[in-house]
């Protein structure tokens, strides 16, 4: 039985593979948070690594903090970039396979079409820069690896845009949201899926992908679905993000061009308001 590693495993993506998992018995699951595997002690890794002996590994861990990464280059290049890079050479040493999480934030936000994994890169904030420096040390130590970019990640678990504003809508009387910003959602629990539909492929294809839910929106649009869904009676403001300066600069504009992912892989990309209903109908009903 092929055994799994998935990092980060507290995280919303690392816990929508987990209820996951309980529909891929084939695989032996292995789900390790910081205290299992603390992926800053760059020196014990690879032997933590070899302890575990995992014939796959899902990389969900990561420094999402991106206004706190401004004032902590050094954690966040160490979790961002170079524990990935031990990661890598390990998975290569080792024959196991790699799939990397990635961002949308490795791109400046000046395109104004879907950007495909062909776009250059050129990221504007520190979270951008150690996560793109991860993606060079991940293919330049492993070829073999599959690097998956997404955006705007939201999850009935963990801390996140959704749950942030369906607690305030129901706390003010109204919200001003950046509408300047364009981009897509993605519910964790499609990425998990699609994560899942790479795995059981009969044929691994290396490279970079992007995934996130299809529909082109601002925050400001995204807020407004919340509200819909949920019903709140709070009024939604759209804003310049010059109106609501915060330490890292974010891309104006950063929809990813799901293509390649869909083809060489069949993974299917849901519509992101049908994934919203989806998880709101599981927070609301909590």
């Amino acid at each position: 039985m092929k055994k799994i590693l998935v990092t980060g495993a507290k995280g919303q993506l690392g816990s929508e593979l987990n209820v996951l998992s309980k529909n891929y018995s084939q695989f032996e699951w292995v789900f390790a948070d910081r205290t299992e595997l603390d992926l800053c002690d760059l020196d014990n890794l690879a032997t933590k690594l070899a302890n575990i002996n995992p014939q796959f590994i899902v990389n969900c861990a990561a420094h999402t903090a991106v206004d706190r990464a401004e004032s902590e280059f050094e954690l966040t290049d160490v979790l961002n970039h170079q524990a990935v890079s031990i990661m890598a050479k390990w998975s290569e040493i080792n024959d196991c396979k790699l799939i990397h999480i990635s961002t949308d934030y490795v791109f400046d936000g000046t395109a104004a079409t879907p950007l495909d994994e062909s776009a250059p890169t050129n990221p504007i904030n520190v979270y951008g820069v150690t996560k793109l420096a991860g993606e060079k040390a991940c293919m330049e130590a492993n070829p073999s690896a599959i690097i998956i970019r997404t955006s705007w990640v939201y999850s009935s678990f963990g801390a996140n845009f959704v749950k942030t504003m369906s607690r305030l809508m129901q706390e003010r009387d109204s919200l001003n949201v950046v509408n300047d910003q364009i981009g897509s959602p993605t519910y964790a629990a499609d990425l998990a899926q699609a994560i899942m539909t790479i795995m059981t492929h009969n044929h691994w294809q290396a490279g970079i992908y992007h995934f996130s839910n299809e529909g082109e929106i601002s925050w400001y649009e995204f807020a407004v679905a919340i509200k819909e869904i949920g019903g709140f009676d709070c009024a939604i403001s759209g804003i310049p993000s010059s109106a609501y300066p915060t330490p890292a600069q974010r891309p104006q504009y950063s929809l990813l061009d799901k293509t390649k992912i869909a083809t060489t892989f069949g993974v299917v990309v849901p519509d992101y308001k049908e994934s919203l209903i989806r998880c709101m109908g599981l927070l609301l009903s909590v």
